[in-house]
């Protein structure tokens, strides 16, 4: 598994591939709404698997002083494979890189222990994005870098 910050045409639309799979067709979030305003500022990384096929996303902005962690999706056939882990670091990595010391993601309810257990702290009440339950969560990353 190998996490790329998206250089080109083609990684991007193997980002948006993994993030259509997982919000739109999964979890029915409406196409407009997953694919946003947003998507030109942002940083996007991808993650090819052992054949370079795309197995998960995510992105990053910077927003408030903040770095802003979003969209983070592992394909159906990727899970609990540590995928998820290994992108998180990876878009920590870069966020140490530019600087930035105190993260911010809105979690689905249901993946607040995943998060939890990367250190992230829940900040908010629980409030609906795209119909499904989320809460914000923060931390504060270390100035060194953690283990790809």
């Amino acid at each position: 598994m190998k996490v790329k910050v998206v250089e080109n045409q083609k990684e991007l639309e193997d980002a948006f591939s993994i993030r259509k799979i997982v919000f739109v067709k999964e979890q029915n979030v409406p196409i407009e709404e997953e694919i946003d305003q947003y998507e030109d500022e942002a940083v996007h990384f991808v993650m090819y698997g052992e054949t370079h096929n795309p197995i998960a996303a995510g992105r990053f902005r910077e927003v408030d002083g903040y770095g802003k962690v979003e969209r983070i999706c592992v394909a159906a056939e990727a899970r609990k494979t540590g995928a998820g882990k290994k992108m998180m670091n990876a878009i920590e990595n870069y966020a140490r890189e530019k600087g930035l010391h105190k993260l911010k993601l809105n979690a689905q309810t249901h993946a607040i222990p995943f998060y939890a257990r990367l250190g992230y702290e829940v900040v908010s009440e629980e409030f609906l994005d795209a119909g499904i339950p989320h809460k914000t969560m923060v931390k504060q990353i270390p100035k060194e870098a953690l283990a790809e």
